[in-house]
């Protein structure tokens, strides 16, 4: 199970639609970075009002209309990608009617823009969660014929045995269909420490797995998630997703 190595921490910008070049245009629809933009632009693939626009600093007048390999594209004025490492006892919703803590909290009082869960984690199950106003990736996240890598490491209350090591590995028949896992492996040599690779989306799916062979998943840690890790993001804290990793969850995810 290889992480994906760590990209730049340079906050993704801010955007607002106006005059602008071309290059900061096309960096500003997510495609690329702006020095990207500006190869991509002199390499033609980039249309202005349906012809070949070769010049970067080409400046975008309010009706043009902007293409990427002859699909339109346009500016993304704020929308906001952010990073949890969701901590323990908190739920993944913004407001709770019982007054438990939420992963809205976390964020409270610190950015500007209302912003949503990605899917969900079980209120004890922590790890990484992405929030975002941008209702287009959050939907491909979700969907499950996009097949989202998430990587999970469950703590049991007893060794795993090497037949249910097996039978996870064949897929675990539950009420709802056959449950399969893309990989399974012990963490550190320990038995009952184990590393879930996994892509379907089901509720409760690693706990259910472990529950119908007889464990109890006393912790439940999401470490890894489309390409996103943990690394440098303590429990409980946020970070703004850098502009390569959003490119990354748009076009290669």
């Amino acid at each position: 199970m290889k992480k994906t190595p760590s990209h730049s921490k340079k906050p993704l910008p801010r955007t607002s639609i106006g005059p602008m070049r071309l290059n900061k245009y096309v960096a500003h629809c997510g495609i690329c970075s702006r020095r990207q933009a500006a190869d991509l632009v002199k390499s033609g693939k980039i249309k202005v009002n349906d012809q070949v626009e070769l010049n970067p600093s080409y400046e975008v007048k309010p009706k043009d209309k902007i293409a990427y390999l002859d699909k339109n594209i346009k500016p993304e004025e704020n929308k906001v990608y952010i990073l949890i490492n969701k901590p323990k006892d908190t739920i993944t919703t913004l407001k709770d009617e019982r007054d438990r803590n939420t992963v809205a909290q976390i964020l409270e009082g610190k950015i500007e823009e209302r912003v949503y869960p990605v899917g969900r984690l079980d209120r004890n199950t922590t790890g990484l969660l992405v929030m975002t106003n941008d209702g287009d990736l959050s939907q491909k996240l979700a969907h499950p014929s996009h097949k989202v890598k998430k990587i999970y490491h469950a703590s049991l209350d007893k060794n795993l045995t090497a037949a249910d090591f097996q039978k996870i590995q064949k897929g675990v028949l539950l009420d709802d269909g056959v449950a399969t896992v893309d990989s399974i492996d012990f963490v550190d040599g320990k038995k009952d420490e184990v590393g879930i690779e996994i892509h379907i989306g089901k509720n409760r799916i690693v706990r259910r797995i472990f529950e119908h062979l007889g464990y109890e998943v006393q912790k439940l840690d999401r470490v890894y998630y489309a390409g996103l890790t943990k690394k440098n993001l303590p429990r409980g804290k946020f970070r703004h997703l850098t502009t390569q990793e959003v490119i990354m969850l748009k076009h290669f995810i």
